[in-house]
């Protein structure tokens, strides 16, 4: 861990007189650019294998980073320099540096210095540069957490992730995968003809899904304005526009409990194709997390938290009410009973308000009964209408809508359906969900009459797709929390003097 405070704040203050030492001989403590046109892990990747004779004729090298280690023997001087692609050695000797191997030696680790030398290898096999010149372009004036505890208190880790990118190597290598996981959703759906779009932040409705929005407003225009809970409807008005395959992937925002699977701010991809329905995104879906999994693992197989996951399709299907009755050990006709179901869910210690309806009191059930249970991929499908309000109906189960879930790992990893575009339908469900506002649900959806206009004009058969970025990560990236894979997670304010 960090040295305590007492002595953090005399190393801080040593580094601090190293720095006006600095300046008194004339270097700039915070340098300006440097000339960078090598990189520690590439050129370890380059000339690795490479003899001395090789070695020679590479010619200078010049790189920049941070000292990660200093290790004195007389009149020689080691370093380890770190960039963002990896660490390489450094070699410095009084005799070839002159006046300059004073300064160098005085380095504190997470100093950053640019290097240009000659490539060699050392007695023991190391890769290193003899630094033939070199310049200042950073002083640290605080200890990294020390060398062989690392940072690992977890509060810490999070309110000081710069810190914990440092230290921490695997943590940067989670997000490096998670770049890597949206550069290759994007060039997925670029290559099946999809345009990626950018919608509001900012609306002056929420809509799209079933939350508390966070609540903002302009000054300007006197307005009150909600940080977008989906961008759903709006990439809906652009397929009205004649914008036929989109996708959006960014941040929506959600007032709502933080736990190792929920954050307020989090990262959505969202897709809509139209002339297409939900069978055709299950198949699209088994396609993208199949091409994300050999990207990025080699292979159709993941570990995560202990368990091996074949990601192989076909993926089963399986319907909500028929999973949950089977979970449950009873009839769908006792599912779809208002009243059984109540008592099904009280032997399970649920007890939804006498005012729940049925599809909030199956919902509850489903969630403690079947989630669990889903390890392998699979689509539950076919929900409950009230549970669906921008969802399409099945056209031979008019109360269910055309409707999946994709769960891995007991985790919804994504929600879709066939989209909704008769404009009176949509109507009569919006004026259903503004009757549960009022009975007091902050979480139903508002009536947004531009949207019922867009819809007016005319929305050819579509099919929609959200897939939380954050936890298709954690699956990828084996993280148990959520914060683990967002780099800033939001966290309570720190009390005064902590």
């Amino acid at each position: 861990m960090v040295p305590a405070d007492a002595d953090a704040n005399e190393l801080i203050r040593r580094r601090r007189e190293k720095l006006e030492a600095l300046r008194r001989a004339g270097l700039d403590p915070f340098g300006a650019r440097y000339p960078v046109s090598d990189w520690a892990g590439r050129l370890r990747e380059r000339w690795e294998g490479a003899t001395a004779d090789e070695l020679k004729g590479a010619g200078p090298v010049t790189l920049a980073g941070r000292i990660r280690a200093v290790r004195h023997h007389g009149k020689a001087c080691f370093a380890s320099l770190q960039d963002y692609t990896g660490a390489i050695q450094l070699y410095a000797r009084a005799d070839l540096l002159g006046r300059e191997y004073e300064l160098f030696t005085a380095l504190d680790v997470g100093d950053f210095v640019g290097v240009t030398g000659q490539l060699f290898r050392t007695r023991t096999g190391e890769l290193t540069v003899e630094v033939k010149a070199w310049g200042f372009l950073a002083k640290s004036l605080r200890p990294l957490p020390e060398k062989w505890h690392g940072l690992k208190d977890v509060e810490t880790r999070y309110r000081q992730r710069y810190v914990d990118l440092l230290v921490n190597p695997e943590v940067r290598e989670v997000f490096r995968l998670r770049s890597r996981l949206v550069q290759a959703t994007r060039e997925f759906l670029d290559a099946r003809g999809f345009l990626e779009v950018e919608t509001p932040m900012m609306q002056p409705l929420p809509g799209g899904a079933a939350a508390r929005p966070f609540v903002t407003s302009s000054h300007a225009l006197d307005l009150e304005l909600y940080l977008r809970i989906a961008p759903e409807l709006y990439l809906k008005r652009l397929v009205v526009g004649g914008f036929d395959r989109v996708y959006e992937i960014n941040r929506n925002f959600r007032n709502e409990g933080i736990s190792t699977e929920h954050n307020p701010e989090f990262t959505m991809l969202e897709f809509y194709q139209a002339y297409a329905d939900y069978r055709d995104l299950m198949e699209l879906t088994e396609e993208l997390i199949v091409h994300l999994a050999r990207t990025l693992l080699g292979g159709t197989t993941l570990r995560y938290q202990g368990r091996e996951i074949d990601l192989a399709p076909p993926w089963p299907r399986v319907g909500y009410l028929e999973g949950l009755a089977r979970a449950l050990e009873t009839s769908r006709d006792e599912i779809e009973d208002p009243e059984a179901v109540r008592i099904l869910a009280a032997r399970r210690g649920i007890e939804p308000p006498p005012e729940a309806p049925w599809a909030r009191v199956v919902k509850e059930l489903f969630e403690a009964a079947v989630e669990p249970t889903l390890i392998r991929p699979t689509f539950v499908i076919d929900f409950p209408l009230d549970l669906s309000p921008l969802a399409k109906r099945k056209r031979d189960a008019p109360h269910l809508v055309e409707r999946f879930e994709l769960f891995i790992a007991e985790k919804e990893i994504a929600n879709a359906y066939s989209e909704l575009n008769d404009p009176s339908e949509q109507a009569e469900r919006f004026r259903a969900q503004a009757a549960l506002r009022a009975a007091g649900d902050e979480e139903a959806h508002r009536v947004d009459e531009d949207f019922l206009r867009a819809l007016e004009y005319g929305m050819p058969p579509t099919a929609g797709e959200g897939i939380g970025i954050d936890r298709l990560t954690m699956l990828f990236a084996d993280q148990a929390s959520i914060r683990d894979v967002i780099r800033v997670p939001l966290l309570r304010p720190q009390p005064p003097g902590a």
